[in-house]
């Protein structure tokens, strides 16, 4: 098979397309959208073969598995907003006791099954306060049981259809596949239902929770054991989590102190103390709002400081200023029942990554003065450029907040609040019955009616926006469209690799490497690991969209070559499921997400999930043997 202009033009692209996703120049999502918009260009461009035709470039914005996770999403939320995450961390707090071994399986299974119905890193995002808070109250460490939750909700998108984004896109792009093989005159292939791969997920999620049960002592890391608790005071456990002896001051500022005129940001640098609250001509200043960092100190000013005593002792002896360890007039606003300090992470697909605390106005803006960012096993301080720092995903930011302010970041998807037991807003528990209702009428579709997945799960969706479950504002904001965007525009370059040739020439490629009379089952190897690899270093839609043609043109050129028992549907599947063995390196946003507040570093997940992606692929192939 001889490679052709167009080909070599769909080789460029998928080339440029990998380089963006691993060099990480730009965004992911913000990099699909720029290939996207190239392809569009070459139906213009007279020295480029068109790849795409113009009237199908936007096609992924409307196509099945788009509007299906979109869905998706506004359900998980819908559940959430019910408060249904709390009741299930009372009841595995209550049958679990306080062991690792019977919390660690009741934990990763519960995970497993919700991400089977939502995306895994929303069911993730939901457990880890009810983990941070089930690890207070045992003592357990953090570290020894957010990595089995974040490992087994990975593994519980591949229990159903909809449990991750690869599998809901499956379908779509076999049905792209189909146009292909039918124009050259073969069998088109039959897409998977709801439970097609439940067996094969079951077995992989219990996999993985029979590993932790097991191996867990060796391969997880006690990175505060058990001094990661809350029993003793917030100072207390701060000191031991992070090691910040902070203490809450109230200092009070003379009418000739050098202070006055001067700007927090000054005061703060140089100091190594952050203020929280001033109490300035007879009104209290707090964030956001009036509280910023180019906030000028008046005369006879009293400032509630957070810092530590030698730090405290030192700004009061330069500046000559009074001292109180009690709080007397800033008490109204500080007192622990309207604020305290709080563990917030920035998941990633937050769009505060990149930016400094200092570009967003952190204190301004949301109301939060960061005392510290915990990341990768180190602390980064005040005074050691904590404002200046670039935010990444899985940074767990350390800081003083207002509980009501705490309470609206909960709905802030840049955000996800650990801290959960604070005075705060009640959820919609009455609207339980509803959420759980339209939940099982979507389902219901799915399984008994031929209604399209994404019609199904849309029912389900308005039904719970309808009914006051959620308000529509609510689910837009449910909505992750760094996801959205990412998929709808990588679709048109999966199709431009199928129809160009390129998928199959690559595949006659692949089988000249590796002999004509390979047994169907070493090729299916060789497909799961060529989309694990894919999947470590771009994300798992970018991967399924890419090598999803491939696979199958490696199963119609294997057949043609005599090699029996090929599949193709079934080497398509091996793509979608091996998307998910994301376990090595903290590139699934899963694993970035949990890395904060679990104290990881990269050697950690290269020790516990070397050995988990392994069984993975095993598990995985041998069930896809007995399966299909």
């Amino acid at each position: 098979m001889e490679l052709t202009t167009e080909m070599m033009w769909v080789l460029g692209f998928l080339a440029f397309t990998i380089y963006l996703f691993v060099s990480e120049v730009l965004r992911v999502d913000v990099a699909a959208i720029l290939v996207m918009v190239l392809l569009g260009l070459t139906t213009v461009v007279p020295f480029v073969p068109p790849l795409v035709e113009t009237g199908e470039l936007f096609n992924g914005f409307a196509s099945n598995a788009v509007i299906s996770i979109i869905a998706v999403m506004i359900i998980g939320a819908g559940l959430d907003k019910t408060g249904l995450m709390g009741q299930f961390a009372a009841f595995i707090l209550k049958i679990g006791g306080s062991t690792e071994k019977r919390i660690i399986p009741l934990i990763s299974g519960t995970v497993g099954i919700i991400s089977s119905f939502m995306q895994n890193v929303g069911a993730a995002a939901l457990f880890l306060p009810v983990v941070s808070r089930i690890s207070a109250r045992t003592g357990l460490s953090l570290s020894r049981l957010l990595m089995p939750m974040g490992f087994c909700a990975i593994l519980g998108g591949t229990v159903t259809m909809i449990g991750s984004s690869p599998l809901i896109l499956l379908n779509d792009l076999i049905k792209t596949s189909n146009k292909a093989l039918q124009a050259k005159g073969l069998e088109p292939m039959q897409g998977f239902d709801l439970f097609s791969v439940t067996p094969i997920g079951l077995a992989l999620v219990a996999t993985g929770i029979l590993y932790f049960v097991v191996f867990g002592k060796r391969v997880l890391p006690a990175v505060h054991g058990e001094e990661l608790t809350y029993a003793d005071s917030t100072v207390d456990y701060l000191n031991r989590v992070y090691g910040l002896s902070y203490r809450l001051n109230e200092v009070r500022v003379g009418a000739h102190s050098p202070l006055i005129g001067k700007q927090l940001e000054e005061i703060e640098n140089r100091y190594r103390v952050r203020i929280i609250a001033v109490h300035c001509r007879d009104e209290i200043h707090l964030a956001p709002g009036d509280l910023a960092r180019d906030f000028e100190i008046c005369p006879n000013a009293v400032l509630g400081l957070l810092a530590s005593d030698p730090a405290i002792e030192a700004f009061a002896t330069a500046n000559k200023l009074q001292v109180r360890h009690d709080i007397e007039l800033l008490a109204p606003a500080l007192m622990p029942s309207r604020a305290g300090i709080a563990e917030i992470v920035i998941p990633p697909s937050s769009s505060l990554i990149g930016k400094s605390c200092r570009d967003i106005w952190m204190r301004k803006k949301y109301g939060v003065s960061v005392l510290a960012i915990h990341r990768q096993g180190e602390t980064i301080r005040e005074g050691e450029g904590v404002r200046d720092i670039p935010l990444q995903g899985g940074d767990t930011l350390i800081c003083h907040v207002a509980w009501d302010q705490l309470a609206r970041l909960q709905k802030d998807r840049d955000f996800v609040v650990i801290t959960t037991e604070f005075p705060h807003e009640e959820l919609r528990p009455h609207k339980v019955h509803f959420a759980l209702a339209f939940f099982a009428i979507a389902l219901g579709m799915i399984l008994f009616t031929d209604v399209r997945l994404s019609i199904a799960l849309l029912t389900g969706a308005m039904g719970m926006v309808i009914t006051g479950v959620l308000n529509i504002d609510e689910a837009y904001e449910a909505v992750s469209w760094k996801t959205v965007f990412l998929l709808a525009s990588l679709i048109p370059l999966g199709a431009a690799v199928e129809h160009s040739g390129t998928a199959q020439w690559i595949a006659v490629k692949t089988l000249e490497l590796v002999g004509s009379d390979v047994s169907p089952f070493l090729l299916q190897a060789v497909i799961a690991l060529l989309a694990t690899f894919f999947t470590l270093v771009m994300s798992n839609v970018g991967a399924t969209v890419l090598l999803v043609p491939l696979a199958v043109n490696i199963a119609v050129q294997a057949t043609a070559a005599g090699v029996q028992g090929v599949n193709p549907a079934v080497f398509a599947l091996t793509v979608a499921l091996a998307t998910s063995n994301s376990f090595l390196i903290p590139t699934h946003q899963v694993n970035a997400l949990i890395m904060g507040p679990g104290g990881y570093r990269v050697k950690d997940f290269l020790r516990a999930g070397g050995i988990m992606t392994v069984l993975f692929l095993v598990v995985m192939l041998l069930m896809m043997a007995l399966v299909f």
